[in-house]
C-alpha cells in the first residue's frame, strides 16, 4: 500500500516528492524526470522499449520506440512534457499517445487513435 497520491484531473497539483517510503524513486514531475529508457506495456499484454531523449527536435525532443506491436507506437519520433503529461508524437506532429505520471516513477495513459491503454515504467 502506497501513500503517495495519484494525480487525477488537471486542477489540483499534488507534490509527491519526499512522500511515502519510496524516496529512491521520486514521482516524475518534470521534463528532466522522464528522460531516459522506458518499458512500455501495451494493451495487448506485450511490452516494448521507448526512449525519451534530451536531444531537441524542432519544438520537441527526440524519441524512439523498439519492438512495439502497436503500429502508431512504432512511428514515435518525438515527445514533449506539458502540464504534467507526456505527449508522444509521430513524424508530422500527430499525437500518438498521452500519458500522465503516476506514483513510483511510472506513467499511464492511452494511444490516441485507438484509446488502447498504455503504461511506461523504468
Amino acid at each position: 500500500p502506497s501513500d503517495v497520491p495519484t494525480l487525477r484531473g488537471g486542477g489540483g497539483q499534488i507534490a509527491t516528492l519526499g512522500a511515502g517510503s519510496n524516496a529512491a524513486r521520486p514521482a516524475v514531475t518534470s521534463r528532466d524526470g522522464v528522460i531516459g529508457n522506458w518499458t512500455a506495456r501495451e494493451a495487448t499484454g506485450g511490452s516494448c522499449r521507448v526512449q525519451l531523449s534530451s536531444a531537441p527536435a524542432l519544438d520537441l525532443y527526440r524519441a524512439s520506440a523498439a519492438g512495439c506491436s502497436n503500429r502508431d507506437l512504432q512511428k514515435v519520433t518525438a515527445w514533449d512534457y506539458r502540464d504534467g503529461e507526456v505527449y508522444l508524437y509521430q513524424q508530422g506532429g500527430t499525437v500518438v499517445a498521452r500519458l500522465r505520471t503516476s506514483g513510483g516513477g511510472a506513467m499511464d495513459g492511452a494511444v490516441t487513435k485507438s484509446g488502447a491503454a498504455l503504461s511506461l515504467s523504468r
